[in-house]
């Protein structure tokens, strides 16, 4: 039995490793799924205003984009952002992460502000709140508060068009048949 024992481990260890490069890490499942999103006090970016995160949340449908201004893919996303923010389908939440407020400044007048509001994340309390390890992140956020979607990573056109966008309107719909 002792002369099986190295190969019964090398094969276990061969398997996790073989079954750990078949997964796309942009689909990590999120334990927020279904929970409320953390209700923090945070700073608008453009105003200094305090106010509570679920304040500008409650009672409409929210994509919530997490980004900095030293992020290349937040830089590579940024016009997929503006594409959507034109066509007023739902409302956009930044969250200017681990940034500074000068440097995400000149990072939206270069490339255009897709937001609707900006919440000013410089020490990175809201982003731990969310789990973020990386930027770009994504969220769909329902009228009631609760995180419904979470995307790791750029957002694309297909991921709006196959993943958010018909989520988006199944929430609408689910809005629609509330009493």
């Amino acid at each position: 039995m002792g002369k099986f024992l190295p190969l019964v481990v090398f094969i276990i260890l061969a398997w996790f490793l073989y079954d750990g490069l078949g997964r796309d890490t942009k689909k990590l499942p999120s334990p927020l799924i279904g929970k409320s999103f953390p209700n923090l006090e945070v700073e608008d970016f453009a105003t200094t205003e305090k106010y509570t995160t679920q304040s500008v949340l409650k009672g409409q449908i929210t994509l919530v984009n997490v980004w900095a201004s030293w992020c290349v893919t937040c830089r590579a996303e940024h016009q997929m952002l503006m594409k959507i923010a034109k066509t007023n389908s739902i409302q956009m939440l930044g969250i200017n992460y681990k940034d500074t407020r000068k440097k995400g400044q000149v990072f939206l007048n270069r490339l255009g502000n897709p937001y609707d509001k900006i919440i000013f994340d410089q020490a990175g309390k809201l982003g731990l709140e969310l789990g973020v390890y990386a930027t770009p992140e994504t969220f769909i956020v329902d009228s009631q508060g609760i995180i419904q979607f979470k995307r790791i990573g750029q957002l694309t056109s297909e991921i709006w068009k196959t993943q958010i966008l018909p989520l988006i309107q199944q929430l609408k719909l689910l809005e629609k048949t509330k009493p």
